[in-house]
This record gives structure tokens, sequence and C-alpha cells, in this order.
């Protein structure tokens, strides 16, 4: 795959004004440039040459009036099912790009290529000819996040006669070996968690990490095989800067140390008197297992390491910027001892809530989890990125139920003391909430209620309640509504038509014993009740989060099933024409 194909050749192009330009960008060649009429052709030592060639010269560089295109050469009997896709934005996440890819068909391999440049370069091979064909002509020259695509085709050496196609249906098949969460990343070799290294770091050093023309923070990048992001238009104007380390655990903490040495130099040659901590940025989800019980993890790593830590408060926290700040005073040494260990818990902590996750997206039918945002996606600026953008095609939640889900009714209960804190300071964190959801949240008036007890009112469609539900039962347990050790467990109740409630319970409790045995959640459907003016009866539903939301999934699906049944019932209820007879024809005039 070294062989290279130069087009938008001008006539008066040579030999030598090729060997020029290769020699000016310093891009070995291992043979002569055969050059044609509006085209030439050249080999490269190996692949890593090619790219650069490709990178360098296509589309920037200028021969005689004409601007360069080179990509792969590739015989035509090798153009097959196998793209390179080059030009990718490098924060670009790889479920946004699998969700691309798998628009045009089944997608049976995605390997990224290590390359010098800023953005990604993926290999892909489609299922089929015409899927890598239509991917071909969709994407090459399309715009991504100010990125314009640019896709060819690589040798395929196992192309064969196209037959009909293997993946029958469009979407992804066998992956090989896992990814980082970003085609920007690079190729790691460990399975690992895709947490990236969040810090922050004072403003007036980050020319410093960057280096003259980018210079330091590259000779970072290749000693520790990471990828670095510093988000320089973050916050004009504020005293630190968000930095991002996507690489191996051991990749990002040596790349913590050597931004630490390269800070602390600074601070030396400016005449920098004031301590300069490690400051590591960390989704709030994680922050209460890295402290533990009492505090004795946090000051366990503090005894090892010789450091100090402290960790921002909770009030400093919105639903658009979940971060805590964790502050390290210590030695550099210290700081970076303190850094593996204070990752590796909130790795851990990542790793055991996506297991989680997965586990209920099995058992949840039809919940797009990975949309809900409720965990980082590893992405530069977490903060704002958790809100989740679905892929293209898709339309947030409606997508993953099919169609337009319709809007549902939960009647969720919390302590009474609990009002405030989900209200928040005239109405804010209520308001962020229903946005973040999409979602409509009411606190219910107190009237006629346990004073306990107050009810809030969720209305919106399955991932919507999905979204405000769960944050509502984690501001409880960040607030201490409940103890260290007690698990959040809130009543619920959605209302469902009387004549479907004996389809809930089913015959002798059948049904509603195997919904409590399937969630753990406790399900009731009190007897006697008094239907409402809609004719509708209360159900309810207590336990945890995923027991409540798997519960009301079940009950949900009962209810589709019941109204299918209607509608089918209403059909063969309606009357047929008479066989045989037909409409009157119009007279003619």
């Amino acid at each position: 795959m070294n062989k290279l194909y130069i087009g938008n050749v001008s006539a008066e192009a040579s030999e030598e004004d090729f060997e020029t330009i290769f020699e000016q960008w310093k891009i070995p060649h291992s043979g002569p440039f055969l050059v044609k009429t509006g085209y030439a052709f050249v080999d490269c030592p190996d692949e890593k040459a090619a790219m650069k060639a490709i990178d360098v010269l296509s589309g920037k560089v200028e021969l005689h009036g004409k601007v360069l295109e080179v990509e792969h050469s590739v015989p035509k009997r090798q153009r097959s099912c196998k793209l390179q896709i080059r030009n990718i934005p490098p924060h670009m996440q790889w479920e946004v790009l699998d969700g691309m890819l798998a628009q045009y068909g089944a997608v049976e391999s995605c390997e990224q290529v290590n390359t010098d440049t800023e953005t990604a370069v993926v290999n892909v091979r489609y299922a089929a000819k015409d899927q890598a064909r239509l991917a071909m002509e969709k994407l090459n020259g399309s715009m991504m996040e100010n990125y314009a695509l640019k896709v060819s085709y690589i040798p395929d050496e196992t192309a064969a006669p196209e037959g009909p196609s293997t993946g029958g249906r469009r979407g992804f098949n066998a992956r090989g070996p896992p990814r980082s969460s970003s085609p920007g990343l690079g190729a790691r070799p460990k399975v690992q968690s895709d947490i990236p290294l969040r810090m922050l770091v004072p403003t007036q050093f980050v020319g410093a990490i960057i280096g003259k023309e980018g210079a330091t923070i590259r000779n970072i990048t290749k000693q520790t095989h990471s990828k670095i992001d510093i988000h320089r238009k973050e916050n004009a104007g504020a005293a630190e800067k968000p930095i991002t380390i996507h690489s191996t655990p051991e990749g990002c903490s040596n790349a913590c140390t050597t931004i630490m040495d390269i800070m602390q130099k600074e601070a030396v040659d400016t005449k920098f008197t004031e301590e300069i901590p490690l400051k590591i940025l960390a989704h709030n989800n994680f922050v209460g297992r890295l402290i533990g019980k009492e505090g004795r993890n946090l000051k366990k790593i503090e005894q090892d390491t010789g450091t100090k830590i402290t960790i921002s408060p909770l009030q400093d926290l919105t639903l658009y910027n979940p971060e805590r700040t964790i502050t390290v005073k210590g030695s550099i040494e210290a700081c970076s001892r303190a850094e593996e260990e204070v990752m590796k818990k909130i790795r851990e902590s990542y790793e055991s809530d996506m297991a989680a996750m997965n586990l209920q997206s099995n058992l949840i039918p039809g919940l797009n989890l990975n949309a809900l945002g409720l965990f980082p996606s590893g992405a530069p600026g977490m903060g704002p990125s958790m809100s989740s953008v679905p892929p293209p095609g898709a339309h947030g939640g409606c997508s993953s139920f099919g169609g337009h889900p319709e809007s549902e009714t939960v009647h969720l209960f919390i302590p009474a003391l609990a009002v405030g804190a989900i209200i928040g300071k005239q109405g804010q964190h209520i308001k962020q909430l229903s946005h973040f959801a999409g979602a409509s949240i009411k606190i219910a008036p107190a009237e006629g209620m346990d004073p306990k007890q107050r009810m809030v009112i969720i209305i919106g469609p399955p991932e919507a309640q999905f979204k405000a539900q769960c944050r509502l039962f984690s501001k409880l347990k960040e607030e201490n509504f409940f103890g260290p050790k007690e698990e959040v467990k809130l009543e619920a109740h959605i209302k469902v038509p009387s004549f479907a409630a004996g389809r809930v319970i089913g015959k002798g409790g059948k049904t509603v014993n195997e919904l409590q045995n399937l969630t753990c959640a406790e399900v009731v459907v009190p007897r006697d009740q008094t239907p409402d003016e809609n004719d509708q009866v209360i159900v309810k539903i207590s336990g945890h989060f995923f027991a409540c939301q798997l519960a009301q999934r079940k009950i949900q699906e009962i209810l589709a099933q019941v109204r299918r049944q209607q509608q089918q019932q209403q059909q063969q209820q309606q009357p047929k024409p008479t066989s045989g007879a037909q409409p009157p024809l119009p007279r003619r005039k």
C-alpha cells in the first residue's frame, strides 16, 4: 500500500519537479517518478512515508499552477470494500464515527492508522463493494466540525468478484481489538478504560507547555505515546486552562509528570514564587468512591504519597459542569504518585459503572443508554459534552425507540426536605435538569399528601424519563438525604387504563410476580381502586434506580401490547364491503 497516485498534474511537470518537491518536504521515495499526461506514480519505502506524502501534499502543494492530489494507487481490481478516511476531527468519538459509517452499510472492521498529523486516519472495510462505493461518494469532501473528510480506496488484496452482500443488515460486525474512545487517541497496547486524565494548569504556563511552534507539546506526545489537548479557547480570560491527556494510565502519568516539570522550570525562570499544585478534574459521579467511607480512601492516598489532597465543594457543580477539582500539594514526585492512585480509583469507578450500564442495556428494551449522557464520554471538555450528541441520522430520544415514542407521565416521590435542593436557588437546578433531560419536571403542591413526602411530576418520552429520574436519584444521594451505606430507593407511580390493570397483575398475580423477580422492584396494583376521570388506575413501583426503570419499561411494554391488540380488534370489527359490490360509475355527460 506504498505506491502513490499523483493527480491533477500539469503537462509541464517533469520528474525533476517531483524530485524537488519530495526533497523539499523531506518525503522519502524508493523509485523513480513515472510521469504521464495529467498524472504520475511513485513508490514510497513504507506506509508512513506514503501517509506523509498524502497528508503534506494532497490539496496543499501547487505545481505549475495546479494543486496536486495525492492518494494511494489502487488497481481497479483491488478497488473493492476497503477505504481510508483522513482528516477526521481529533476529538471525534468512536460512537459518532461508528454511527456515521454504519449509515452506508455493514462495517466489518475499522482500524486506526498511526500518523504524525493532528487529525485522525482510519482504514474501513465494508461488507460489500456497493456499500464502500456509497460511503466514498457521500463522505469524501463532507464537513465534520470544520474538517473536510478525505476518502479514498486502499488496495484490497482479498478482493473477489462482487457477489451478494454478506452484511445483510446495516451496522457493525466483529471489530477486532478494542479501541480507544476517540480516533484521535492513537493505538494503545493495553485494554483500558476510556477515561482521560484532565488537568487544570495556570494560564501563564500554557505557552511553555506548548513550546515554540508546538515543539514541546509534540515532544511530550511522542515520548509518552499520548494525545494531548490544551483547551486554550475555553473560559476566555480565566486564570486556569484545562488539559486533556489520552493514553494508557502509564502514558497519562508520564505526560502529567513532564508537564509539572515544565511548569516548575518556567516558574523558576519567570521568578514565580507561588506553589503550583497538581489539579485534576474528575466527574462528580466518581468522587464519592475516590473519597471512600469517612474519607478513608483519600486519607490512605495522602499517607502513601506524602501529599495533601482537597476536593472542590459540591456547590460549584452545575449540570453543564459536572467536574470537581482535586488539588494535590507536595513535591512533583509525590504529586505524580498521588495522580496514579487517584486516577486508578476513578478508572475503577468508571469501569464498574459502565459494566452496570451495559448490563442494564440488555435488560431495558429499546433504551439507548449510550445516548443518555449519564457518564463522561472521555471527550475533552467533559462538562458540556455530557449532554451527548446522537450520531448522524439519529433524532435524540426518538431514534432508539423507533418512530416518535409517546410521552409518559411518572409521579416520583421524594423526601419533603429535599424539595429545596431539587429546585435550587431561584429554580435554577430544576430548570437545568428539565433542559438536560428534555422533560417537563414540576413539584406538586403539598396539600393532602404525606407531610414527609412530595411528588415530582415528570412528563416526557422514555429516554427523558431515564435521564430525569437518574439525576433526581443522584441528587438525593449527593445531598446526603440517604446515608453512606443506604441505597436510594424511591416510589414511582404510573397510571394505566383500568381495563389493562389485570394484564399487569396477570392470572393469579403471575405477571406482577415475574416483574418483581426480574426487576428487583416492588410492584403493586392496589385493589379496589376507583378509576379517575380518564378511567385510569395507579401502579406503584418502589426500588433503586435501575429496578424502577426496568419495571417502568416492562409495564409500558405490556400497555403497548394491549393497545396493539385493541387496534387489531377495532380493525376486525369494521364492516367490510359486500363482495361483488362496486362503487357506481360517474355518469357520462
